[in-house]
């Protein structure tokens, strides 16, 4: 697995490599259940990686093509405010929009975080 930047493959530390299979092999119910929406292209013909590093971070869901990465947040992102904003502004310098959603609304209003993924995937931003 190779991180591109500015068309050049860099090698991806194995210690990322690593917890990036790790975390794959130990998702949550949130994300087992978005995971199978998402997969095979199923929402706007998008095709998705799980658990996809970028940098010294790792998405739980990034679509390369429409440049969008999906995070399920459990309830230790309620202490950490600043590091997911240090994150998300590394993120959008790279040029990559961060939705975000508690892991309860994946569970609870499916349908809903659907419909916000189908738009961010169909709408284009407005800058």
């Amino acid at each position: 697995m190779d991180i591109i930047h500015a068309h050049h493959a860099v090698k991806l530390p194995e210690d990322l490599k690593t917890w990036a299979r790790e975390m794959r092999k130990q998702m949550p119910d949130a994300e087992v259940l978005l995971w199978k929406l998402l997969r095979n292209r199923s929402i706007a013909g998008a095709k998705f990686r799980r658990q996809h590093p970028v940098g010294r971070y790792i998405l739980d869901f990034y679509c390369d093509e429409k440049k969008l990465a999906i995070e399920l947040d459990g309830s230790q992102h309620a202490d950490q405010c600043a590091y997911d904003q240090q994150r998300d502004a590394f993120l959008n310098n790279m040029g990559i929009r961060v939705l975000r959603f508690w892991n309860n609304q994946m569970l609870l209003e499916t349908e809903a975080v659907l419909e916000v993924i189908y738009q961010a995937l169909t709408i284009p931003p407005t800058s």
